[in-house]
């Protein structure tokens, strides 16, 4: 069983930034997936530990994502943020896989929730 931990998420508007942090109880395949009131979970960004990264569309340059391997942590700055991007975020991490499909993550953390005000 391996732990996630988030925290960063807070109201801003439109055009500020959050960094949301995600602590680990292992070193693992981690990712960033959000969800918006209605709409389906979609991965944000990803790493994998050799340092590849993927980005959604939607992140590509405004958010950056890394990880911090010595303390398990997971992190992803978000910067311009736009309303669209109000949604709860999660971390989630896998032994194996990677990427931005969500079924390759089998352990999730609670959430953290992002608002972003016109």
């Amino acid at each position: 069983q391996v732990h996630l931990v988030e925290s960063g998420g807070g109201s801003v508007q439109a055009g500020g930034s959050l960094k949301l942090t995600c602590v680990a109880s292992r070193n693992l395949y981690m990712a960033w997936f959000r969800q918006a009131p209605g709409k389906e979970r979609e991965g944000v960004a990803a790493i994998g530990r050799g340092g590849t990264v993927w980005y959604a569309d939607s992140a590509k340059g405004r958010f950056t994502i890394s990880k911090d391997n010595a303390k398990n942590t997971l992190y992803l700055e978000m910067n311009s943020l736009k309303p669209e991007d109000n949604a709860m975020y999660y971390c989630a991490a896998s032994l194996w896989n990677s990427g931005l499909a969500s079924v390759n993550y089998d352990n999730w953390g609670q959430g953290t929730h992002v608002t972003v005000s016109s």
